[in-house]
């Protein structure tokens, strides 16, 4: 548990470190670069995906749940799902067909996120709230059935907003 304390101070740390960037490229020119901002968001969908992967590890047959310990991983989840949509600006939008991308700072965001952003936003804020109930569960079975719904959120939300290479 200590542990995942340590891991989360540095999670924030490094959001922090993230958005002061933005912050002070947004002063210098009024928006942060896109592919400054891409790369913050693949940094979140990244500790996302390794929290959620701790919880499914813990989750397997072979797995032994800590509750305690799961349910932490789910706030951290509920947390970077709230700020997740808030880094799909607009000038983000650079999806080109067949174009050579650098897996750091290209995006593989589908376009119609922004054509439809409300959805996008109303998803994501969805599963945040499938997480944000995880973390709080009292019985493993109730948190078992939480986390299968996030993954079926997760999924659903990848298959129509992320584009195949």
């Amino acid at each position: 548990m200590r542990a995942l304390r340590k891991r989360s101070r540095v999670l924030t740390g490094i959001l922090a470190a993230a958005l002061e960037l933005a912050a002070v490229s947004a002063l210098a020119e009024d928006q942060p670069p896109a592919k400054d901002t891409i790369f913050t968001r693949k940094i979140v969908m990244g500790e996302i995906d390794m929290n959620m992967d701790e919880i499914e590890t813990m989750l397997a047959p072979e797995g032994k749940l800590e509750l305690a310990d799961a349910q932490e991983h789910a706030e951290v989840i509920s947390t970077l799902l709230m700020a997740f949509p808030h880094l799909f600006p607009p000038a983000t939008n650079q999806w080109k067909e067949g174009a050579t991308r650098d897996p750091a700072t290209d995006t593989f965001a589908n376009p119609a996120i922004w054509s439809n952003f409300g959805e996008f936003y109303k998803r994501a804020s969805e599963a945040s709230k499938i997480a944000w109930n995880a973390s709080r569960t009292k019985k493993p079975d109730e948190f078992r059935a939480q986390i299968k719904e996030l993954r079926l959120r997760c999924n659903g939300c990848h298959a129509l907003n992320m584009k195949p290479e």
